[in-house]
């Protein structure tokens, strides 16, 4: 954890501008042959511990762990923002934000809704030095640690607030909503879903980065995608409709699960009807105002009409066309 006797109550600190490079340390003699060698010194202030989990993270960028380490250097009641953090860094807002999404989804970052009283919601945003620990109410300092699974139990503590605008009573031995779901999901396996639903879910990120879906979400929104793939919807008009509209990029897509499965839910279609679609001439004319079927007397031909005697259209024809080669033949 930081150092909360450095980082509170110093300044950031700021690097003159031009400055001689040091010299050289000598090489050791027991010196690896490659590599980094570390040139060791005891920080007695203004420093920050950051666990190997974090510094040496598999799957984090390298601006998720930089940004992740400043933070944690970082007091408490300090803005980590986008855009405080684009003021502080030279990266853009797309870069940072990325990288935010990152600590989140390994679970450093927690946001949660907390209430303000008058039917009014506030953010609060936390930073776990370790995901996977239990989060205690610190005694001296008002603020937030967490102990080892394992760990043995101090006295228990009192239950301060979190600082800020709002005041949180965080009871003793509380897991961390964020951690608690990512140890639940280590130990359940889960079944990895197979067929045009789920390939469907799973190259949501193609269009659109921000929708990646982890296996567990594919897995549970299968179902709605199958609904509406019953409904005759092509994956195509699936895709189209859950892509459609989306915010600008350099707006985070906090939750990518529970926005597809607001729009499977309220834009799904309806089922397309059993009944043949009727004509329109046909449907306005009532039954009874239809002429009835008779057969021509010239072909047997049946045709609609009132007229028991009457003739089809091509009889009609060559009986006039023989009635005028007679008058033709007489004259």
């Amino acid at each position: 954890m930081a150092d909360p006797q450095s980082n509170a109550a110093l300044p950031a600190y700021s690097s003159p501008e031009r400055q001689s490079p040091p010299a050289p340390p000598e090489l050791p003699p027991d010196a690896p042959r490659a590599g980094v060698l570390h040139v060791r010194h005891r920080h007695t202030e203004r420093y920050t511990v950051v666990g190997n989990h974090l510094a040496q993270h598999p799957r984090l960028s390298a601006t998720a762990i930089g940004i992740g380490v400043h933070i944690q250097s970082l007091p408490d009641g300090a803005s980590v923002t986008i855009k405080a953090l684009t003021l502080r860094f030279r990266e853009g807002e797309v870069t940072i934000g990325r990288a935010l999404r990152e600590l989140e989804e390994a679970g450093y970052l927690v946001r949660r809704r907390v209430p303000l009283g008058g039917g009014r919601i506030a953010t609060r945003t936390f930073f776990l030095d370790h995901p996977g620990a239990v989060v205690r109410a610190s005694v001296a300092g008002g603020s937030l640690e967490a102990d080892t699974p394992g760990a043995a139990a101090g006295p228990e503590p009192e239950v301060p607030s979190v600082p800020g605008p709002v005041a949180v009573p965080v009871a003793a031995e509380v897991s961390v909503p964020a951690s608690a779901r990512m140890r639940s999901a280590a130990s359940e396996p889960v079944t990895v879903p197979t067929g045009p639903a789920a390939d469907l879910l799973a190259r949501l990120r193609l269009v659109d980065t921000r929708l990646l879906l982890s296996e567990r979400d594919v897995a549970r929104l299968v179902p709605a995608v199958e609904t509406w793939l019953g409904r005759a919807a092509t994956p195509d008009q699936i895709t189209r409709t859950l892509t459609a509209g989306l915010p600008p990029e350099a707006d985070p897509i906090r939750h990518p699960a529970s926005f597809v499965e607001y729009r499977l839910t309220t834009l799904l279609p309806p089922p397309l009807p059993t009944a043949p679609l009727r004509t329109a001439t046909a449907a306005a004319m009532p039954a009874a105002q239809r002429a009835p079927l008779v057969t021509c007397d010239g072909c047997e031909r049946a045709i609609r009409t009132h007229d028991p005697r009457a003739l089809c259209r091509e009889c009609r024809e060559r009986h006039d066309r023989g009635k005028a080669g007679a008058v033709h033949s007489a004259a």
